[in-house]
C-alpha cells in the first residue's frame, strides 16, 4: 500500500445531485476528527439517491449502493460477480489491482465465484462449524487473560496492538491452520510490510514474493507433518489434483491475512469506541455477559473493512430505480448500510444493548466471511475479558493522537495507549 491509496481528507463539500454531469469522486471524505464515522455524505446518499454513480481514481464510473437492504441484495445477487479479473471490477488503485491480480488468473475464495467457490468454500466449512469453534473458546480465554495478566504485571501506559490485539488474532489463526507460532511471527512481520501504506509499491511487490517464498515452506512442513488443521487439509487436496499449487499457496495466503488484520482493527478500535463511550464501557465491565451483543454492535457501528465488498455485474440488475448493466462496477457501502435509519434506531449511536445481528459487516450471501464465527468469539473473549478485569482502562493520550490507517484496505486505529 502505498501513499497514493489513500482515502482523502480535507475535500471539498460533495455534490449528490442526479444533474451534475461528473459523479462525485470515490472514496468520499470522513469528517475532520471523526475517523470512526462513516462520509457524512452517505446520509444523503440513502436518502436521495440510494443507487448512484461515482468517479474512480482512473476516471471510471462504478455504481454506489448505500441502503442496506439494497446492499444485502447485491451481496446475495449472482449477477453481482466477485471476480477481479473481470475488466469492469471496481478497483480503487492501480497497486491494489496490480497485487490482486498478478498470479495469472488464480482467484482466493474471496474473489471467486461458483462453482469454484462452492466447491472450495465446502473444503474449509469443516474447520469453521460453530461445535469446532467452540471447542477453541476455554483456549483462547486464557490466552487473553495471559495477555492481560502480562499487561497488568508491566509498566503503564501499555500499546494495546501489541500488547492484546495482534497476539491473539496470530495464536488463533495459527491454531486453526496449524502454522507453527515462529512461523506466524514471520508471517506478520511480512504482511505488515506488504500492506504498508507508507511504503512503496516495489515494497509492497517485493513483500508479496517473501510471503509466498513463506507459504511454500509451510505446505513443505504439513506435507511432511500434517497436523488435520487447514493447512494439512488445503496440501491434501492439492495432492489429490483438487487444487494447483498456485490456487493453494493463495488461499492459505488469503486465510492468513483475512483472518487476523481485520480482528487487530476490530479489537483497537472496538476498544477505542468503548472507551470514548464510557457508560457503555461501564455497562461492559459490569455485565461482561454483554459481551456478545457489544461485539454485534460495535461489528455494526465501525466498518474497519470498508472497501471490501466490491462486485462487477454480469447481467443486467434493476434496483433502487437503477439499471446496472453488464461489466459495471459496484461498490456496497457497508458503512452506510450498517447506520441505515430504516433499519436501527438512532444508528450514529452506540449502544450495546440494542439487537444488532442483521448488520453486514461479514457481508452476506453466499460470500459471507468465511471465519465469522472465528472472528466473532475472538471478539467477545477479548472485550468481555478486557473490560471485567480492567474496569478503570482509558486513553493514555488524547483521542486526536490516535493514529489511523488512511490506506484503502483494513481501516482502523494503528495503536492505542491505554492506562489504569
Amino acid at each position: 500500500m502505498t501513499s497514493t491509496d489513500a482515502v482523502p481528507t480535507g475535500t471539498p463539500p460533495l455534490t449528490t445531485d442526479s444533474s451534475s454531469e461528473t459523479p462525485p469522486p470515490y472514496p468520499m471524505p470522513k469528517a475532520p476528527g471523526c475517523p470512526m464515522d462513516p462520509p457524512p455524505v452517505y446520509r444523503t446518499l440513502r436518502a436521495e439517491q440510494p443507487v448512484s454513480k461515482a468517479r474512480l481514481y482512473n476516471g471510471r464510473e462504478a455504481w454506489l449502493i448505500s441502503q442496506h437492504e439494497d446492499v444485502r441484495k447485491i451481496l446475495s445477487d449472482s449477477r453481482a460477480s466477485v471476480d477481479a479479473f473481470n475488466p469492469g471490477f471496481p478497483w480503487l488503485s492501480e497497486v491494489a489491482k496490480a497485487m490482486n491480480t498478478a498470479e495469472g488468473g488464480v482467484r482466493p475464495l474471496g474473489r471467486m465465484d461458483p462453482p469454484d467457490h462452492t466447491e472450495l468454500r465446502r473444503m474449509l466449512a469443516p474447520h469453521f462449524l460453530i461445535k469446532r469453534v467452540r471447542a477453541l473458546r476455554p483456549a483462547t480465554e486464557e490466552l487473553v487473560d495471559g495477555l492481560i495478566d502480562r499487561m497488568l504485571e508491566g509498566p503503564s501506559p501499555v500499546d494495546l496492538v501489541p500488547a492484546l490485539a495482534r497476539p491473539v488474532p496470530s495464536t488463533v489463526v495459527g491454531w486453526l491452520l496449524g502454522v507453527p507460532a515462529e512461523a506466524m511471527a514471520r508471517f506478520g512481520e511480512t504482511t505488515a510490510r506488504l500492506f504498508d501504506e507508507d511504503g512503496s509499491a516495489e515494497t509492497a511487490v517485493a513483500a508479496r514474493g517473501e510471503l509466498f517464498e513463506q507459504l511454500k515452506e509451510l505446505v513443505e512442513l504439513r506435507r511432511a507433518e500434517p497436523d488435520g488443521n487447514i493447512v494439512s487439509r488445503l496440501v491434501g487436496f492439492a495432492d489429490e489434483g483438487r487444487l494447483t499449487e498456485t490456487n493453494l499457496l493463495m488461499q492459505i495466503g488469503l486465510l492468513l491475512g483475512a483472518g487476523y488484520d481485520t480482528t487487530v482493527k476490530m479489537i483497537t478500535t472496538g476498544v477505542l469506541a468503548l472507551l470514548g463511550h464510557p457508560e457503555q464501557a461501564a455497562l461492559l465491565a459490569k455485565e461482561p455477559e454483554r459481551a456478545t451483543g457489544a461485539t454485534e454492535e460495535l461489528l455494526r457501528y465501525l466498518t474497519v473493512a470498508e472497501f471490501a465488498p466490491k462486485r462487477v455485474a454480469v447481467e443486467e440488475i434493476e434496483i433502487g430505480g437503477q439499471t446496472i448493466r453488464p461489466g459495471d462496477g459496484i461498490i456496497c457501502l457497508i458503512g452506510s448500510a450498517n447506520r441505515d435509519e430504516s433499519v436501527y434506531e438512532r444508528p450514529d449511536e452506540l449502544d450495546i444493548e440494542r439487537s444488532a445481528r442483521d448488520h453486514l459487516a461479514f457481508g452476506s450471501g453466499i460470500h459471507l466471511c468465511v471465519g465469522h464465527t472465528v472472528a466473532r468469539m475472538e471478539l467477545e473473549v477479548v472485550y468481555g475479558r478486557l473490560f471485567s478485569r480492567i474496569p478503570q482502562l482509558r486513553l493514555a493520550v488524547a483521542p486526536d493522537e490516535i493514529p489511523f490507517s488512511k490506506g484503502l484496505d483494513v481501516q482502523g486505529a494503528k495503536s492505542l495507549p491505554v492506562t489504569w
